[in-house]
C-alpha cells in the first residue's frame, strides 16, 4: 500500500522543517516532495525517480492532509534501563515487550535496552531476551537496535547506582563471550577508563562496537589515552565522573576536543542544569545524544522499586537509592527532547540530538533517524506545542 501525507512541516535535518508531501511504500519511505515539488520534478534534478500520475504526484491508496502539523523521525533512545514497573536486566522477554509497546506510544520508535553492574549470568540472560525480542517484537512495539551494556567495568569511587558488588576490571575475554550469546547485538559498552587494562581492553573491543567512557573518576590524560585507543563515546555526560575545572578538565575536556567523539546527555531538568544543557550543545556540536536513561519506574506512580539489586525511591519525579543519590531517570526521550528545545536549544539540534545522532552511535542510521527516502517509515507526527499526536513504525499506525 501506498499512502501520501500532504500540507505537512517535515523535518529535514540542519534544514529544519520543510513544508512538503511525503509518500511510504510498505515499510519505507519513498520519496519527500518539498512543497511546490512533484516526482516529476525530483527525478529530472537527479533524485530518485518514481512513477507519477497526471497532476505529478504517484498515485496513492491513502492520502492523509496533515493539516500543516510537525512531521519528524522516530526517536531513537540509546540508554534507557526500563519503564512501566520492568527493567531489561530482569531478563522477562514478556517485560521487554511491554516497554517497547510504551516507548512506541511516546515516540520512541527504536531503543537499545541498557543494562546495569550485574553478574555475567544475569547480564547473559537478559541478552538473550534482547536477541529473541529483536526477532520477533511487535508492530506496535519500538525495534531494538542494539544492547548497550552499562557496567561492570567502572570505578568504585564514581559507582553512582551502580552496585559496588559486582564492578570487574575491563575483561575483554568475558565481553566477547556475552556478546557472541547474544549474537553480537551490543553496539555500546562502558568503560572507566582508569582501571587496570582499561587501555588494552578499548584498543580490543572498539574494533567490535562502540566503547564509551562512564562511571569514571579519570583524569585528563587518561580519559584522552582512552579516546586515542577507540573510545568514541561518553555515557550521560557531567554525571558520574568528575566535573570540569579550569586545571582539570577530565573526562570532559578531553572529550570536548576529540570531534569522533558523541556525548550522551540526560535531560530531564534534574540530572543537568538548563545552563548546563546549552553548554554541552556548545561543547560537542553536532555530537550530544539526548537520552532518558529511565527505570522501572518510569511511567509508574511513587514507591520503592528495584534496581541492580538495590532498592529506588521514586517521589515527586525523583528516583534516589538509599543513599540519597541519583539513580535514574522517570522521563522519557519525547519528554527531554521537548525539555531541551524549552531550554533554549535550537529545534533542528534537539531533535537530530534525539533521532539521527543516537542512531549513529548504535549503527542503525542507514535504516532510521532520518526521514530520507529509502528508509524505514518510522515517524511521528505532534502540533506546534509538540503535543505527540500520531507514530508510525515500519509504516504501520501504532498510536
Amino acid at each position: 500500500m501506498v499512502m501520501r501525507f500532504y500540507n505537512a512541516r517535515i523535518f529535514q535535518g540542519e534544514k529544519g522543517f520543510v513544508k512538503g508531501s511525503f509518500t511510504v511504500s510498505g515499510d519505507r519511505i519513498q520519496e519527500i516532495l518539498p512543497e511546490g515539488e512533484t516526482d516529476q520534478d525530483r527525478g529530472a534534478t537527479g533524485g530518485p525517480e518514481v512513477k507519477a500520475d497526471p497532476e505529478g504526484q504517484t498515485d496513492p491508496d491513502v492520502q492523509t492532509d496533515l493539516d500543516g502539523l510537525y512531521v519528524l523521525p522516530g526517536l531513537v533512545d540509546i540508554h534507557t534501563h526500563g519503564n512501566s514497573g520492568h527493567d531489561f536486566s530482569d531478563g522477562s522477554e514478556a517485560g521487554l515487550h511491554e516497554m517497547g509497546r510504551y516507548l512506541a506510544s511516546h515516540g520512541i520508535t527504536s531503543f537499545a535496552p541498557t543494562s546495569m553492574t550485574l553478574p555475567y549470568e544475569i547480564l547473559e540472560a537478559a541478552f538473550r531476551t534482547a536477541a529473541d525480542y529483536s526477532r520477533n517484537h511487535a508492530g506496535n512495539e519500538a525495534r531494538i537496535a542494539g544492547i548497550h551494556m552499562e557496567g561492570p567495568y567502572f570505578s568504585e569511587k564514581k559507582k553512582g547506582a551502580q552496585n559496588s558488588a559486582y564492578l570487574k576490571l575491563p575483561d575483554a575475554e568475558g565481553f566477547l563471550a556475552l556478546q557472541e550469546k547474544c549474537g553480537h547485538l551490543v553496539r555500546i559498552v562502558d568503560v572507566a577508563p582508569e582501571l587496570e587494562g582499561a587501555e588494552d581492553f578499548v584498543r580490543k573491543i572498539s574494533r567490535y562496537c562502540c566503547v564509551s567512557v562512564a562511571h569514571t573518576d579519570a583524569s585528563y590524560e587518561e580519559a584522552y589515552k582512552a579516546f586515542a585507543a577507540g573510545a568514541s563515546h561518553v555515557t550521560h555526560l557531567f554525571n558520574a565522573m568528575p566535573p570540569i575545572h579550569h586545571r582539570k578538565p577530565g573526562v570532559i575536556g578531553a572529550a570536548s576536543e576529540k570531534e569522533n567523539v558523541a556525548a550522551e546527555l540526560i535531560c530531564d531538568g534534574l540530572h543537568v542544569h538548563p545552563s548546563v544543557v546549552r553548554m554541552a550543545f556548545r561543547l560537542f556540536p553536532g555530537r550530544i545524544c539526548l537520552i532518558s536513561d529511565a527505570l522501572r519506574c518510569c511511567g509508574m506512580p511513587d514507591g520503592e522499586y528495584e534496581l541492580g539489586g538495590q532498592t529506588v525511591t521514586l517521589k515527586n519525579g525523583e528516583a534516589r537509592i538509599a543513599d540519597g543519590n541519583l539513580a535514574g531517570a522517570v522521563s522519557n526521550l519525547y519528554d527531554d527532547m521537548v525539555n531541551a528545545i524549552r531550554f533554549g536549544i535550537p529545534e533542528a539540534e534537539a531533535i537530530l540530538a534525539a533521532t539521527l545522532n543516537p542512531a549513529r552511535e548504535v549503527g542503525a542510521d542507514t535504516e532510521t533517524g532520518s526521514l530520507v527516502s529509502g528508509k524505514k517509515a518510522d515517524f511521528i507526527i505532534c502540533d506546534e506545542e509538540w503535543n505527540l499526536k500520531q507514530v508510525y513504525i515500519d509504516g504501520i499506525k501504532t498510536r
